[in-house]
């Protein structure tokens, strides 16, 4: 099966603090892929430079050198409007369901503009709407209140719901329960699981937190110090890591009671 997401020798940098610093390499000779239908889960610590290889697929940082592909297309290749246009196939949950939506307007005009933006009419908006809220199990008077009648878990089914709303390839999972506590965490990475095997829909689902990541992911890749360390199959990895990092990160591992991702 081809990739549906390929990423090769990337690096990025950042500018230094003060003047006249040297340039701070962040991510150094990335090299991943996703398949279509697959979750990648990416893990290291704070830091590690994770984050910010889901930022610089999604154009969201700029890449000094190094390609990234998407479904065969050179994603640093083009320009803003392009990128607009694949928008459509590639959307993120992010990290702060609180900060994630508007406080200002309601669910329902939150879920239809990226609606009515790929020339969808309002009624065939409101009728998407309607089902996307049921997908996520969320009420259908939840369309008319604001993001502050909701729980953190409820706020980030919302933005799950979001994400799906013009049916993505691929969704970048940026530490998307890390905001949670631990019962709406596993709440929520059901209904993730569910999604996908519902959809199709391929995961880079990013997370300092191996325990999270080895349930939600067929294939895990860590990261240390903005290299790759480790890559491969998530049950093996998961359970006979060969990277002294990758070993230090499941000591560190809090115990969370999900089921093996090695059952997916």
């Amino acid at each position: 099966m081809n990739a549906l997401l390929t990423v090769e020798d990337l690096h990025v940098s950042f500018p230094g603090k003060g003047w006249r610093a040297p340039r701070v390499e962040v991510l150094r000779g990335v090299s991943l892929d996703i398949e279509p239908g697959q979750t990648l889960g990416l893990v290291g610590e704070s830091g590690s430079g994770k984050t910010t290889i889901g930022r610089a697929i999604l154009g969201l940082v700029p890449i000094q050198s190094g390609t990234v592909t998407f479904a065969g297309e050179r994603l640093d290749q083009v320009g803003r409007g392009r990128r607009r246009q694949l928008s459509r196939d590639l959307q993120v949950i992010f990290q702060d369901p609180y900060t994630s939506l508007n406080p200002s307007r309601t669910i329902g005009d939150t879920l239809s503009e990226p609606l009515l933006g790929q020339g969808r009419s309002a009624h065939e908006a409101r009728q998407r709407v309607g089902g996307l809220l049921d997908r996520v199990h969320l009420p259908a008077d939840a369309a008319g209140r604001l993001p502050r009648e909701f729980s953190g878990g409820q706020r980030q089914r919302v933005a799950i719901a979001r994400a799906l709303a013009i049916d993505p390839r691929l969704i970048v999972c940026d530490e998307p329960v890390s905001a949670l506590d631990l019962t709406t965490q596993k709440t929520v990475l059901d209904l993730l699981l569910e999604i996908q095997q519902q959809t199709g829909v391929a995961y880079l689902f990013v997370s300092h937190d191996l325990a999270v990541v080895r349930f939600m992911s067929h294939r895990i890749a860590v990261i240390h110090h903005g290299q790759i360390v480790e890559n491969g199959d998530a049950a093996s990895v998961t359970a006979q890591p060969q990277h002294p990092y990758s070993r230090g990160l499941l000591r560190a591992a809090r115990r969370f009671q999900l089921n093996s991702s090695s059952e997916r």
